[in-house]
């Protein structure tokens, strides 16, 4: 403690300074302005409003007083990913990541061929309900008797099948979502 005595303030000031600034950059702080697409923002200020409530964007002094309380209800209103891990409920899961946008299940085998199983794992690429919005591997992993495994990706109609059946659900789910905005819409 003796060598901070001949350390001159300002000279600590001056490290301390660079240290915060260090830190703060690499927060991702150093990019605080960042500017939107005019093609994408509605020039009028009453649509640039409406459509920032529609995606939940804006302060208001209610989400301010809550004290910062994260809400993980933002999964429920995808369609796509709700309806993904509806149809693949009799699954294990292995990976669910939202921010990621990726469903991995579990090596999964009905019983019938004991030396096979399947993983399945679901991408999102968009949040709208579209046919390229997903994307689907199936791997299979063929074992023998000294448990050596095979493991390979396959082309099979449970794609198009598990594909399908997403899709049907998530419009499901998307009329009523939207069934439930019209109910609640603000003048």
């Amino acid at each position: 403690m003796k060598i901070f005595k001949y350390i001159p303030k300002k000279l600590t000031f001056f490290f301390v300074g660079v240290l915060f600034l260090n830190l703060l950059s690499s927060c991702g702080m150093g990019k605080i302005w960042d500017p939107a697409d005019a093609r994408k923002v509605p020039a009028n200020v009453n649509d640039r409003v409406k459509k920032n409530l529609e995606e939940g964007k804006g302060f208001s002094i209610g989400k301010a007083m809550d004290g910062g309380a994260t809400s993980y209800q933002f999964a429920s209103s995808n369609p796509m990913w709700r309806a993904s891990l509806e149809i693949l409920d009799f699954l294990p899961l292995a990976n669910v990541d939202y921010s990621g946008g990726i469903i991995t299940t579990d090596w999964y085998n009905e019983g019938t061929a004991s030396d096979e199983a399947i993983k399945i794992t679901i991408r999102f690429l968009s949040n709208e309900v579209r046919s390229d919005g997903i994307r689907i591997v199936v791997h299979k992993r063929r074992c023998n008797a000294q448990q050596k495994c095979a493991v390979k990706k396959i082309s099979s109609a449970l794609e198009q099948e598990l594909r399908v059946a997403i899709l049907k659900k998530a419009v499901v789910f998307e009329k009523e979502l939207l069934k439930n905005k019209k109910k609640y819409k603000r003048n």
